[in-house]
């Protein structure tokens, strides 16, 4: 499996987080609850993102940005005026789950001389967040050829009904996260984190590999070498070098945020957990997990619990 694939394979947007809004100036939308990411797309015209402390940054037709959440941020057609004071009308303020961002009627969607397509991602899983902590607090990011493509097809499909609609909307729009994300990264602006850069490397890359193919494997320093052909003093430094921790630690650290994720996406036993992960027994994985995380494996579960079902009644 591509690493960059699994690290991506939980992030998805739903239906009751996807809208459009058609605006005409002077306009502002903001965006007050936001989720742990936040994709703008525009279809017509450009606006500027004006994060609660940072630069505005100006987006338009041909390029999506990514804003790191969960601080609000606004989108508006003048980031001196950001939250409407000066303003004729008011700032709208955007709240996902509640109603569409705009409800216009099909004929209109087009219509103005701005739209903008937004997404949200609430991004829980330990896993993606791996690679997401490494982004700016806002990115943006001009379309490649292959996000074109999915661009145009994703806007051709905003108007058609018929069943499933939403469903291939939603998937859309994480081809095109994806897409932006991979873009985003390739760039020499970005600062991935540095088993990313690690991937490529050809002492590294195989070993990295190798551990996130089978992480339940007991992998040892020598095993992993002979995977990249090198000895076991060689692939320790550089990996160590790329990476910041060695083969078999960054390997116990792997296996923590997958079990952090078990824990709170599945009904395993803290034992089935275990075993899922690589260990023998629960002992053995419940020391490591305490190590690393802080909390006993049990006690994760019961604090990343989502409030209403701790609070529901018996019965």
């Amino acid at each position: 499996m591509d690493v960059f694939d699994e690290l991506l394979r939980g992030v998805r947007g739903k239906g009751a987080v996807f809208g459009r809004s058609v605006v005409w100036a002077p306009w502002s939308l903001r965006f007050a609850d936001g989720p742990y990411l936040t994709m703008l797309l525009p279809l017509r015209g450009a606006g500027w993102i004006v994060p609660q402390d940072g630069e505005p940054r100006r987006v338009a037709v041909g390029e999506a940005a990514i804003v790191r959440g969960p601080e609000p941020f606004s989108f508006t057609d003048d980031p001196a005026d950001a939250t409407g004071t000066g303003r004729a009308v008011g700032v709208r303020e955007v709240r996902w789950g509640e109603e569409p961002v705009d409800a216009a009627e099909p004929e209109r969607e087009f219509s103005g001389p701005t739209v903008l397509l937004a997404a949200a991602y609430d991004v829980r899983a330990q896993v993606p967040q791996r690679l997401l902590r490494a982004l700016p607090p806002v990115l943006v990011v001009a379309d490649e050829a292959d996000c074109t493509a999915l661009r145009d097809y994703l806007e051709a499909q905003i108007g058609i009904g018929g069943p499933g609609r939403q469903i291939v909307l939603d998937r859309l729009l994480d081809w095109l996260l994806v897409c932006t994300l991979r873009d985003w990264f390739d760039r020499p602006e970005a600062r991935p984190p540095g088993w990313y850069a690690a991937l490529g490397d050809e002492v590294a890359g195989p070993a990295l590999r190798a551990i996130h193919a089978d992480p339940a494997h007991s992998w040892s320093t020598a095993e992993l070498a002979a995977r990249a052909g090198v000895s076991r003093t060689t692939l320790a430094k550089r990996f160590t070098e790329l990476v910041g921790d060695g083969p078999v630690a960054y390997l116990t650290e792997w296996r923590m945020t997958l079990a952090a994720d078990l824990l709170t996406s599945t009904e395993l036993t803290v034992a089935g957990v275990a075993r899922r992960v690589g260990y023998a027994d629960a002992f053995g994985f419940g020391a490591a997990f305490k190590r690393l995380r802080g909390v006993s494996p049990g006690a994760y579960r019961r604090e990343a619990a989502p409030e209403p079902d701790r609070a529901a009644p018996a019965g």
